[in-house]
């Protein structure tokens, strides 16, 4: 999974931390150590560390309370969580489709902000009326202040942030157009990942001072994933305006259920040149009766081909594989990766078969339509 490594699972999502987040972690377990040490000169080399440790696993734990306030709103909603994966500039909760609303929308993205808000506010409070010792004490006070600067820094109005997506869905909300609020909260984006890229590199360059690069690291994860944020949204806007039945695979294979296996096996022969390893099966009323693998002519004595009818060996098809025309190629490119396969039944609303969607058809329609019109 590009180099992360699960961990296990969180409510029933599965956590991932990427390689890049042990290199912080030992960045930051340094940092907090050294901190740590020479605040408290009485505590021992083994215990800054230990501490500094605890510390660095708790801005992560903090880092993972935000994601999970994203995930549990976006489940109330009916929507899957797919991982949660920590990684080199925070976290990243992945969804498995948008939520239907902008109000919906709003409240999934404002949803981690929130969290750690409420977190900086409990954490000030504990600190202020526990009884700790001084280094818990300086802990404390540290976490707060990550989730103060983890909450504000999310709220930066533009994509990938939770500001952006929170642009996002007032834009949707005011235009009625999802895509356009993806497009604009991408383009806010990109000039604050400018911004950023040039706060580090601008005092490099003019006075030699490196203590900025990070911001323009950060600008260039920003501008990064905006950019692919607006090119996913372009893409997105293109597949809505395409219905199933403008992509339906020409020639797909269809065979009766009254035939025999021989008919069956001419049928396949002349139209599979090989490509073809199951066929679709309909009835006489050309409503789909389920599909039929060439294989299963290896498990019938050849003499009896002549007869014994495809119906009788046929196989049902999965409900969740099959499509109507009239939806949208979006709604068939998330159904085909929700599924995990690569092709769909399509019927009519009236249960007449049609042929079949390969994903493959839908990426050369969507290729010929960019190719026609660049913009």
């Amino acid at each position: 999974m590009n180099g992360n490594i699960r961990i296990g699972t969180l409510f029933g999502i599965p956590f991932y931390v990427n390689l890049s987040w042990l290199l912080v972690l030992g960045l930051v377990t340094f940092t907090y150590s050294n901190g740590l040490g020479a605040e408290f000169p009485e505590l021992t080399g083994i215990t800054t560390w230990l501490l500094g440790l605890v510390t660095a696993l708790l801005v992560f734990a903090s880092v993972l309370a935000h994601e999970l306030g994203h995930s549990f709103v976006a489940m109330r909603q009916g929507i899957g969580v797919q991982s949660i994966t920590l990684f080199l500039f925070g976290g990243l909760a992945s969804l498995e489709k948008e939520s239907k609303t902008p109000s919906e929308a709003f409240w999934v993205a404002i949803a981690g902000p929130a969290v750690s808000f409420l977190l900086f506010g409990l954490l000030l409070i504990v600190g202020a009326i526990a009884p700790l010792a001084s280094p818990l004490a300086a802990i404390l006070g540290v976490l707060a202040s990550v989730n103060l600067a983890l909450a504000l820094f999310n709220l930066i109005p533009g994509l990938p942030l939770d500001g952006g997506n929170i642009l996002k869905a007032l834009v949707w909300k005011i235009t009625g157009n999802p895509y356009q609020g993806v497009k604009f909260a991408s383009w806010v984006g990109q000039i604050f990942g400018w911004l950023a890229i040039a706060s580090g590199l601008l005092p490099l360059v003019i006075a030699g001072n490196s203590s900025n690069l990070w911001n323009a690291l950060v600008g260039w994860f920003l501008l990064q994933n905006a950019s692919q944020a607006a090119q996913f949204a372009t893409t997105q806007e293109k597949l809505v305006r395409f219905t199933v039945a403008d992509a339906v695979t020409k020639n797909s294979p269809i065979v009766l259920d009254s035939i025999s296996l021989r008919e069956f096996a001419d049928q396949s022969i002349l139209m599979n040149d090989g490509h073809w390893r199951k066929f679709l099966v309909k009835n006489e009323a050309e409503q789909l009766v389920g599909n039929i693998s060439v294989d299963i002519l290896n498990s019938v004595p050849r003499d009896r081909w002549s007869e014994t009818l495809v119906i009788e060996l046929v196989n049902p098809i999965e409900p969740s594989t099959i499509i109507s025309t009239e939806k949208t190629l979006m709604d068939a490119l998330e159904l085909l990766e929700t599924q995990k396969i690569s092709t769909l039944s399509v019927i009519r609303e009236n249960g007449v078969l049609v042929g079949l969607l390969e994903k493959i058809s839908i990426l050369q329609l969507l290729q010929s339509q960019m190719r026609a019109n660049p913009a």
